[in-house]
């Protein structure tokens, strides 16, 4: 395989732009942590509250991983480019391989975050079901369960 200069170099923007989504989930993150503790210290500690606040430290470390992974991604892209400059070719498509390599990984960790995520969703949305016993939802869900 012949790789130039533009191959890593047409995968910057995708890095970047991954890179730029997970800076956005984590500054959510903080900003409902930040939320979920204030309303923590202010209510009788609900166990509802301590799960949504096990899940977020557990999604914050996966989002750090994903960071640390692009990072690592971004990083091996640059050396490719750098020995490809240098004519080292069997070491650039090394460099090339891991930054595919730990691109693939920042994207599989962000899957299973998407899926925390929604389960934190499900979370909230099950603290509110106890006030909303009357919905068609809930009637259907007390029909299964019997």
């Amino acid at each position: 395989m012949q790789l130039s200069l533009n191959v890593p170099a047409l995968f910057f923007p995708a890095i970047s732009l991954i890179m730029l989504a997970y800076t956005n989930r984590f500054l959510a993150l903080a900003s409902l942590v930040r939320s979920l503790k204030s309303k923590y210290e202010q209510t009788d500690k609900n166990t509802g509250l301590h799960k949504q606040i096990q899940n977020l430290r557990y999604r914050l470390r996966l989002i750090k991983n994903m960071q640390a992974f692009g990072v690592l991604s971004f990083a091996c892209c640059l050396f490719c480019m750098l020995f490809i400059y240098l004519g080292k070719e069997v070491t650039a498509e090394i460099f090339f391989g891991l930054s595919l390599f730990f691109f693939m990984v920042s994207l599989l960790i962000s899957l299973l975050e998407i899926q925390l995520s929604t389960k934190a969703l499900e979370l909230e949305l099950s603290s509110i079901e106890g006030i909303e016993d009357d919905s068609i939802v809930s009637k259907i869900k007390k029909k299964f369960e019997h």
